[in-house]
């Protein structure tokens, strides 16, 4: 490179401010003004000016993010303010309690505002900042004493080497690492044989403590500044104003509240929507907005009375088993489930948790009486993890499977190879309630109104033996039932008469065929095309269909077998079903997976999937690493966040119809 150090040094200055213009961007707007590869073509010439004249090197250029050498050790740092903790709050309750206690200390003070943000769950570390440099990094430790991570912190981005201000403070923020990152690490780890990281919150605590630099380097660390030890800003809301002018992210859907009313609204508001956020949260943290006041409270033990820290409800908890007990499935499957003491996990109260099998319930070792790790499993499904065996007193009693239905009495038995009981009998009428409430949910026939009380009054008083006997029921047949009065008579028949005509994949879920779920309905509509022909097909023919095992093949031939349930068909056709055929237009979607979410304006969503069906595409529910698409509605709830997580395309629904209807 044939340059002068004079030259060499102007052009230098130039690129560092460049790539300083690039990285505020980027972290602190949000804006990508340049590619990557832009950047780091950028970088690598600063590089190598350095590298032909390193006296021209400066402490805040970007290249020194990176040091070379692992360190032996980390030393330690005395910080200038302690590191103090925050109270943790878990209710509305005790919030206002929180506020009632400083509203005593501050006995001249009419209201408070408050400034709520979220609270990123990662490692906290604190930059001292001389002049505008940054002269080292710590982690808390255990409050006065921390270790001295400046070298590994110099490798994220998103810290200024340099501030816009020649000011000396400290900036105190969370370094961590967002989803994606996580999972690719995780990957490689897994690839290599090593055990994987837990939560982004172990990564980014284990990468900073990394001795390696490089190491850290390669793993894409953040930070966002949410205090700063200054005299400049007046309040709390004015330190992340001036973190942003000085070139810090902080985070960005925090929000200045009059009051309590309003701190409690933005949490709530914020309770499922962080799920969509591409990092970690796990509460809020409201400070009394005046430093002023905030100072004038002082601090109780080791805690600011001026702020407090909103835990959302926990996905993990534990709780202990009161009792286990057993249901009956539509296919006469005995299901083991827990009765616990009420616990809250992620926003509701759960008191019973499915066990699935004997087995499952054999190799947890779970007991009557145990007290349990228990979880949401994606958010929805109550799930027991294992039990503390630590804590057992040693009056746990183990649990053994009933020998008869705890329903009608019928004998149970266990298939030989198969993990769950069931019920033998063919009359149980547990299984019969089950099977029509498969028959009339929301992916089959989709009758509203038809709730399990409902069903069961209708079994019951005779009026109805099986799922079929609801198409010949009349208002005057529900009027002089419990909970029917005329209004709810005539709806509840409006919605069984609109649901006459019926997809033929809705049709085949709907009748509750063992290993047939709705997605296996799906593939044996798209197959077939026609109820008739599905009706007609030999168990070869169902074993050809994509999907269908030979376990779902014989099941299917052994339905139509049953003399049951060809009376059945035989009187849904009577009571004027129509099943509809699917029309295929087209192979143009063959091979792609698409998962509709939220509402749409134009179409249902229904609707939605039988148009990819149509042309050759696969419509599921649940997104994972095969689908192709995310159609995004209103509303789209958690599946958009997964999506975003693991790469897939998402489009919105006017994106879509181009799509179907090219």
């Amino acid at each position: 490179m044939g340059i002068t150090k004079t030259a060499a040094k102007k052009r230098a200055e130039k690129l560092r401010r460049e790539l300083n213009k690039i990285r505020f961007e980027y972290h602190v707007n949000d804006r990508e003004i340049v590619s990557e590869a832009v950047k780091t073509s950028l970088n690598h010439e600063l590089e190598q000016l350095e590298e032909k004249y390193p006296e021209i090197i400066t402490p805040d250029s970007p290249t020194q993010r990176v040091a070379g050498k692992p360190l032996k050790g980390f030393k330690k740092i005395t910080h200038k303010y302690p590191g103090l903790s925050l109270v943790d709050v878990f209710s509305e309750e005790e919030l206002y309690e929180w506020e009632n206690r400083i509203k005593n200390i501050l006995i001249d003070v009419q209201s408070l505002e408050y400034f709520a943000e979220l609270k990123i769950d990662g490692l906290s570390v604190y930059l001292t900042y001389e002049n505008g440099l940054l002269k080292h990094a710590a982690t808390r430790g255990n409050g006065r004493i921390g270790e001295d991570v400046t070298a590994n912190v110099k490798t994220i981005e998103a810290v200024p080497l340099k501030l816009t201000k020649p000011l000396s403070l400290e900036a105190r923020g969370e370094v961590f690492i967002n989803f994606k990152e996580f999972e690719r690490v995780n990957r490689e780890r897994e690839k290599e044989g090593l055990p994987m990281y837990a939560n982004p919150r172990n990564l980014a605590a284990g990468t900073l403590r990394q001795l390696n630099p490089r190491i850290v380097a390669k793993r894409k660390l953040d930070f966002a500044v949410w205090a700063l030890n200054s005299s400049e800003p007046q309040t709390h809301q004015e330190q992340h104003e001036l973190a942003k002018k000085l070139g810090f992210r902080v985070e960005s859907h925090a929000k200045l509240c009059q009051n309590l009313t309003e701190v409690i609204r933005f949490l709530k508001n914020w309770e499922i929507k962080r799920k969509k956020l591409p990092y970690q949260t796990d509460g809020g943290v409201i400070n009394v907005n005046s430093n002023k006041l905030f100072t004038q409270l002082g601090v109780v033990g080791k805690a600011p009375r001026g702020a407090v820290a909103w835990k959302y409800s926990a996905e993990q908890s534990t709780t202990k088993i009161i009792d286990i007990k057993t249901n009956v499935g539509r296919t006469g499957a005995i299901t083991p489930f827990a009765i616990m003491e009420p616990v809250k996990l992620a926003g509701t109260t759960v008191s019973r948790a499915t066990l699935h099998n004997a087995d499952e319930i054999k190799r947890k070792d779970i007991r009557i009486g145990d007290t349990v790790i228990v979880q949401k499993a994606g958010d929805i499904i109550p799930e027991i993890i294992k039990p503390l065996v630590n804590l057992r007193t040693g009056e746990e009693k183990k649990f053994t499977m009933p020998k008869k239905c705890p329903v009608c009495g019928g004998r149970v038995i266990k298939p030989k190879g198969e993990a769950v009981a069931r019920c033998e009998s063919k009359d149980c009428f547990a299984i019969e309630m089950q099977r029509i409430e498969h028959f009339v949910s929301r992916d089959a026939f989709n009758i509203e109104g038809l709730g399990e009380k409902i069903i069961e009054q209708l079994v019951q008083k005779g009026l109805i033996v099986d799922a079929a006997d609801l198409f010949k029921l009349t208002e005057g047949d529900l009027r002089p039932l419990e909970r029917f009065a005329d209004k709810s008579a005539e709806n509840l028949i409006e919605s069984i008469n609109n649901s006459r005509r019926i997809a033929l994949n809705r049709f085949i879920f709907a009748l509750g065929i063992r290993h047939i779920g709705a997605i296996t309905a799906n593939q044996i509509a798209n197959y077939f095309g026609s109820w008739e022909n599905f009706e007609k097909a030999t168990l070869d023919e169902y074993k050809e269909i994509d999907g269908v095992g030979d376990k779902a093949a014989e099941a299917i031939s052994s339905w139509f077998k049953s003399e049951k349930n060809k009376k059945i068909l035989a009187k849904l056709k009577e009571g004027g079903v129509q099943v509809d055929k699917i029309e295929k237009t087209g192979t143009r979607l063959k091979d792609k997976t698409f998962v509709i979410t939220g509402s749409l304006a134009d179409i249902s969503r229904e609707e939605a999937q039988q148009l990819v069906r149509n042309l050759g595409g696969r419509a599921t529910s649940s997104v994972s690493k095969k689908t192709d698409y995310l159609v995004a509605g209103e509303n789209p709830g958690s599946k958009l966040a997964k999506a975003e997580k693991l790469g897939i395309k998402i489009i919105s629904e006017e994106d879509f119809l181009a799509i179907v209807r090219s």
